[in-house]
């Protein structure tokens, strides 16, 4: 039984909190959870009674990010070599993020594909999940920290190009509905389905109605696809990089919450207080409901770092009170600087139960990626496990079972 491992306290599953709880693992896979008394019935009582018991706080699962920009001073659009981009990856593993994918920005097709290739062989060695890429089809009114320059019509031979080369592990990509090219039986969304890939609308110039179009025909391509890797499209980062609402010119942000509300798409929000208020995420929260919500931390390189100056693709970013923005006249967002566990607190305060953050920065993550190995504590799951305290900060990461120094 020695080999067997076992953790006691409040566990956090999918549904519930187990007050007196136990998680059992033996090497990377979680053999069993419950209650901490109903143990030894299960043939661990030897586990459960040479366990660490957690005193105060929650034993919840590694959490999945699928949308970081990079952190520990790197960054995923910048790096040349996989050793630039795993400071990024052990950055926010070092702080519980046992999951991630990488998110590129807008550049030219040949950056794109050159990163790509890269980021497969970390893909290929299981240190990310996959890769994101957020633009070049984007709205160039409300392209935030991505580079105009690069922006341009949406490319279905693009798409297919940028798969291959990421062989498999293109998870996503961002892209505004109303582009020339996006959709239809050639066109963008349709590309990005076949590939296995997510339309994940967003940065976008569009309207009430070209969002009401956009996400119709990609609920419907991905319903219909059976090796969709998740069965609803995503949204990037609701709020930001769209029309505010206004009664007499909505823009997409009434749209996206009705079609929440008819299970047809997932809302990522950056939950880091600065992005948006954590009270309209509370709102947004109650409206929908958890099952239609991931959180992301849309993390650049400055994510656990000081303040100062970094770049976002060739884009200078100068990082003021843990805010990073955009260095011309405008200094828009230029993407979060927290690790997600960060977010858990400012969640609760602003309402949330812990359950429901938690699910919404782990659990959902797993549904996304079409993995249900991680983002749970449940029986079969990788052993991707994070100890946090009264506080909700981290202070033990688990990942497939050995201890993240």
């Amino acid at each position: 039984m020695s080999d067997i491992k076992a953790l006691c306290g409040r566990v956090v599953t999918p549904e519930h909190i187990i007050d007196d709880g136990a998680v059992v693992y033996k090497g990377d896979t979680i053999m069993w959870v419950g209650e901490a008394k109903a143990a030894r019935y299960s043939g661990f009582a030897q586990a459960v009674e040479e366990a660490e018991h957690v005193k105060g706080g929650y034993i919840i699962p590694g959490l999945v990010d699928v949308h970081c920009h990079g952190g520990g001073g790197e960054s995923f659009p910048d790096s040349e070599t996989p050793e630039q981009a795993m400071t990024a990856v052990l950055e926010h593993r070092r702080h519980g993020t046992t999951t991630l994918v990488a998110s590129l920005v807008t550049a030219s097709p040949e950056t794109l594909k050159t990163r790509a290739e890269m980021l497969r062989g970390l893909c290929d060695q299981g240190e990310l999940a996959g890769i994101h890429f957020e633009g070049p089809f984007v709205g160039p009114n409300h392209c935030g920290a991505q580079n105009p320059a690069y922006i341009i019509d949406a490319d279905a031979d693009l798409v297919r190009d940028l798969a291959e080369i990421s062989g498999g592990w293109a998870v996503s990509m961002t892209i505004a509905p109303e582009k020339k090219g996006a959709l239809g039986p050639n066109g963008a969304f349709n590309a990005l389905v076949e590939c296995g890939m997510i339309p994940s609308l967003g940065h976008t110039d569009g309207d009430v109605y070209e969002w009401r179009t956009g996400i119709s025909e990609a609920h419907t391509l991905m319903q219909k696809n059976p090796g969709a890797r998740c069965p609803v499209p995503t949204i990037t980062h609701l709020f930001n990089g769209m029309q505010p609402m206004h009664h007499r010119d909505p823009g997409p942000i009434p749209e996206i919450l009705a079609a929440a509300g008819e299970d047809k798409l997932i809302v990522e929000m950056i939950g880091d207080g600065v992005h948006i208020c954590p009270g309209l995420v509370y709102d947004v929260y109650r409206t929908i409901g958890r099952e239609h919500i991931v959180l992301v931390t849309d993390a650049m390189a400055a994510a656990g770092m000081a303040d100062g100056d970094y770049v976002l693709g060739d884009q200078a970013v100068c990082v003021t009170g843990g805010q990073a923005r955009l260095i011309n006249a405008d200094g828009p967002l230029a993407g979060g600087t927290t690790h997600l566990i960060d977010q858990l607190p400012i969640m609760v305060e602003a309402g949330w139960p812990v359950l429901d953050a938690v699910y919404c920065m782990s659990a959902q993550g797993s549904i996304i990626l079409g993995d249900e190995r991680i983002g749970s504590l449940e029986a079969g799951c990788f052993a991707d496990i994070v100890l946090i305290d009264d506080d909700l900060k981290p202070y033990k990461v688990i990942r497939r079972g050995e201890e993240i120094k």
